[in-house]
């Protein structure tokens, strides 16, 4: 990673940080630690890389990504550690042929069946997997997940 590469992507964070009320410009403003304590990081981590000095650990990308609600894929493609050709969306069809699908977000029961996890273990995958969506989506999974072992308590009733 070029050192202008790692400032682009310490200033569309630093633009995310701002933008979700973190005070980061003023001395006493405190806005660094608040951040690091909402994502459970540390503080010298948010310091490198708003000053352009590194770049965050998979795991601290992971955490600031949930903390700034931005989807994961979004923060690993703007740091350059891997492409859009990386991390394809999913093609989810319904359009003519050549042309651009419409986006729509594969549901978490898409994707569980799409890897092939296995139904009885759904619930387990939709817990895990939405602690990496931004928290709206992740609380719309984590309802479903609790939809879905309700579903299954029920229908295991009818044999």
């Amino acid at each position: 990673m070029t050192m202008s590469e790692l400032e682009r992507f310490a200033s569309w964070v630093e633009d995310l940080i701002r933008q979700r009320g973190y005070d980061i410009d003023s001395p006493r403003g405190g806005g660094k630690s608040r951040l690091a304590d909402d994502a459970g990081v540390h503080r010298a981590a948010i310091t490198r890389l708003l000053q352009g000095q590194s770049m965050p650990d998979l795991e601290t990308t992971r955490r600031l990504a949930h903390v700034l609600r931005v989807p994961v894929r979004d923060m690993l493609i703007r740091s350059g550690r891997l492409s859009e050709e990386d991390l394809p969306l999913p093609d989810l069809g319904g359009g003519a042929p050549g042309a651009a699908a419409p986006h729509r977000r594969l549901t978490l029961e898409e994707a569980a069946a799409g890897l092939g996890v296995p139904p009885d273990q759904w619930d387990m995958f939709i817990r895990v997997a939405a602690q990496f969506l931004p928290p709206a989506d992740a609380d719309s999974a984590r309802s479903q997940a609790e939809y879905g072992s309700a579903a299954a308590v029920k229908g295991a009733g009818k044999g």
